[in-house]
């Protein structure tokens, strides 16, 4: 179990595939307070590991909007008072496999290769709470009749691939090193990444405590309407 800290920001804008000529950058308002993660796994053979990893973190905040711009088909003139949301899930199943060296015996450094499959969601919503009534505090109606829907909210996600490499260095026993990263992505299209390094401390033998720092990026497809990105990095604590 682990929790990290990102401050950075997601970005919101429109892709190859929009047909208007309004803009669609916004960059998400609010960091996430905490990022949590989940890690379960199993020995596979003697020294290779099949793990899945649960990761989740979702952050709010407002801005006014400096020009008009376009989210998800709502259109927001200049000046609107806009909440922005977001939520950001994800599952990556990887197979580390020692590489190096075989035999293990006594060696203090192993270098594994990790292959992955990940599944991440970004779901975004965007709202103008401030004009839902008019000046004398009545609500708007539309051209039917019913009151006006400003929120646009919708969802965009990445099943991909990843390779990377890890490396462990155990000075002792009870202390080890461990440094990974994997990612893939196609060109002008999307992108998916993780890494982090960590200081690991074994407290029992069935228990330890983890500290470092961690990474995590993706870019949605900038081929569809709209796409979202981010990039993240922060300290991390586990058990």
């Amino acid at each position: 179990v682990e929790g990290w800290f990102p401050k950075q920001r997601a970005t919101y804008n429109k892709g190859d595939a929009s047909t208007f000529t309004d803009s669609s950058l916004i960059g998400m308002q609010g960091s996430p307070k905490v990022a949590e993660s989940l890690e379960v796994g199993a020995a596979v053979g003697l020294h290779n590991t099949l793990k899945l990893n649960y990761t989740d973190f979702r952050a709010s905040g407002d801005f006014t909007t400096p020009v008009d711009v376009v989210a998800w088909a709502q259109t927001y003139t200049a000046g609107t008072y806009v909440s922005t949301n977001y939520h950001v899930q994800s599952v990556r199943l990887s197979y580390e496999y020692l590489t190096w060296p075989y035999p293990v015996g006594s060696r203090k450094v192993r270098l594994k290769t990790l292959w992955q499959v990940q599944f991440t969601q970004v779901a975004s919503v965007f709202d103008a709470p401030l004009d839902y009534y008019d000046s004398n505090g009545n609500i708007i109606l539309d051209s039917s009749g019913n009151p006006i829907n400003l929120s646009a909210s919708r969802s965009k996600h990445i099943v991909s691939p990843m390779f990377g490499l890890g490396l462990s260095y155990y000075p002792s026993r009870h202390f080890r090193i461990e440094a990974e990263g994997s990612g893939f992505g196609l060109p002008h299209h999307y992108y998916i990444w993780n890494g982090d390094i960590s200081l690991n401390f074994r407290v029992t033998n069935h228990f330890e405590v983890r500290a470092g720092g961690h990474g995590f990026g993706f870019k949605t497809s900038t081929s569809a309407d709209y796409f979202l990105k981010g990039n993240y990095g922060a300290v991390f604590f586990g058990v």
